[in-house]
């Protein structure tokens, strides 16, 4: 449990610094705007029977902010430290690195967890109104925490190589932008290459949340891949031990 000293050290640098209260404020200006246009754009073109399709339209536009919001808050775990030093006086208490990491990533992850929360308010707005299904808001939930926790890992690993915290967010935004990006041209390749591109597409697997449908191949994927960016953190920073650089 020695990270835990590590995750309140973080969180109570986020809500001290204000970066906590401005993203999640922005995360609600926007989720908001988008449930507000959606919705209006939905029941106009679409009728009034919502659980058709307007979560999964819903969601789709809150996976593209996550790509802009995430990299803000990952790219200071690591770099500041680095930058200020302090990385090295964390590592003189009795803490592993690998107590470190866990302590920020939840911490960051938490933060997370409280922004995405905010979908479920507004699903209990519109079940005050309509009949409502609450296997595409669920699944939809579970679809974005794990988009959004495997974007927060690439982000915290990209924190953990560099010492400014700017090229940690262009480098986490750049990385994120590519797995965006990597099947949208088809000709790039043969039709084998595409399906093979489409397997390590973080977006693709998140298609079938968005639509209603849990997948335990997607689930399964996400989880390699949170863990397979915290691996290379960690191995990031034990190099710090190898190079002398620990104390």
């Amino acid at each position: 449990m020695k990270f835990w000293v590590v995750f309140k050290k973080e969180m109570r640098s986020y809500y001290n610094s204000l970066i906590a209260y401005i993203i999640i404020s922005i995360f609600l200006l926007i989720a908001g705007y988008f449930f507000y246009t959606d919705l209006a754009l939905f029941v106009l073109w679409s009728g009034i029977d919502i659980n058709l399709g307007f979560w999964e339209y819903y969601f789709h536009d809150i996976r593209y902010f996550l790509i802009l919001i995430i990299p803000i808050l990952t790219m200071r775990l690591f770099a500041e430290e680095k930058k200020l030093g302090t990385i090295e006086l964390l590592s003189t208490y009795p803490l592993r690195y690998i107590d470190i990491l866990l302590g920020k990533f939840l911490a960051c992850f938490t933060i997370l967890f409280l922004m995405l929360f905010i979908v479920f308010f507004y699903a209990f707005f519109i079940k005050a109104f309509h009949i409502l299904n609450w296997g595409p808001v669920l699944s939809g939930f579970l679809g974005l925490l794990l988009l959004g926790t495997a974007f927060m890992s690439c982000g915290i690993f990209l924190s953990s190589i560099t010492e400014n915290q700017m090229l940690a967010a262009a480098m986490t935004y750049c990385t994120l932008l590519a797995f965006w990006f990597i099947t949208w041209n088809e000709t790039i390749g043969s039709e084998n290459l595409i399906k093979a591109l489409k397997k390590i597409s973080l977006f693709d697997r998140f298609f079938n949340f968005s639509r209603g449908l849990v997948d335990s191949k997607n689930i399964i994927f996400f989880f390699l891949f949170i863990f397979f960016f915290l691996f290379l953190t960690y191995i990031s920073l034990e190099s710090r031990r190898w190079k002398g650089l620990k104390k």
